[in-house]
């Protein structure tokens, strides 16, 4: 008879059916349907069982954007490993916690070295594409975070002037509040994360395969390093913390000091 499965197994077994079964849409985003929507469902009440501010209103325009547009940063960024891809997707949905699982710096460098690659040079391609790729993408997050908050701002500010809420109104506000700038500080932290791999990811490329092509990723991280900095105003350094999203340090959740040049053109 063959050994049982543990039962954390067990009980993992019908999530990430779950998770497996959710659709993708174009550049892998969640694609509108009834089964995402359940997905989604799933995801916000096993936050509010937690704990976690998760509101039963519907979303803004923004609110929906900054959700789309979170969701690159909120998914690995290169994995060959479809089981821990579904996991990702069951955290990004919050039916599991964004704590159950600290990322390692070597998972990238790991991943994108994995398979068979006919050429090294592909794997300097890759990186310098994904590095490029977060860097487009951040403007735009952070001024879709900053519409948000403002729209967030000028909800807090009303309420004492509408006196037909009930208190059920106010707490699904305030829960809206807290689930976007929570959203924005997993982003931010997360934004951080995948440059530790990146530069890990280089770093090791470079004495493993050396080759020219450094010189365009260390420039790609460099223009990241920039546009990473339009996330830091959004919210307080302290915020990943207060969303149980990091360890109590505030290293995580702000930007760490550039690191110097790998690879230096003459």
């Amino acid at each position: 008879m063959p050994p049982r499965p543990p039962r954390s197994r067990w009980i993992l077994a019908p999530l990430v059916l779950l998770g497996a079964c959710a659709q993708e849409g174009d550049f892998g985003r969640p694609k509108p349907g009834a089964w995402n929507s359940l997905v989604e469902t799933t995801g916000t009440l096993a936050a509010r069982t937690r704990g976690e501010p998760a509101s039963a209103f519907a979303f803004t325009d923004d609110e929906t954007v900054l959700r789309d547009r979170a969701w690159r940063f909120l998914m690995p960024a290169f994995t060959r490993d479809a089981f821990l891809d579904v996991l990702a997707n069951l955290t990004r949905t919050r039916v599991l916690p964004p704590s159950w699982r600290w990322p390692e710096v070597a998972d990238y460098h790991d991943s994108l070295m994995a398979g068979a690659f006919r050429s090294p040079v592909s794997r300097y391609r890759r990186l310098g594409d994904d590095i490029v790729a977060d860097g487009r993408l951040i403007p735009l997050f952070a001024a879709t975070a900053q519409r948000v908050i403002d729209a967030d701002a000028l909800r807090l500010r009303s309420l004492p002037f509408v006196k037909t809420l009930e208190d059920d109104d106010v707490r699904e506000a305030a829960m809206r509040v807290g689930e976007n700038r929570c959203l924005i500080a997993w982003v931010r932290l997360a934004a951080a994360e995948r440059a530790e791999g990146y530069r890990y990811a280089l770093e090791h490329l470079l004495i493993e395969v050396p080759g020219t092509e450094a010189v365009a990723a260390e420039r790609a991280l460099t223009g990241l390093a920039g546009r990473r900095a339009l996330l830091d105003p959004l919210l307080p350094p302290d915020a990943a913390i207060r969303c149980g999203l990091a360890p109590g340090a505030t290293a995580a959740a702000s930007l760490p000091p550039p690191a110097a040049p790998l690879v230096v053109k003459n």
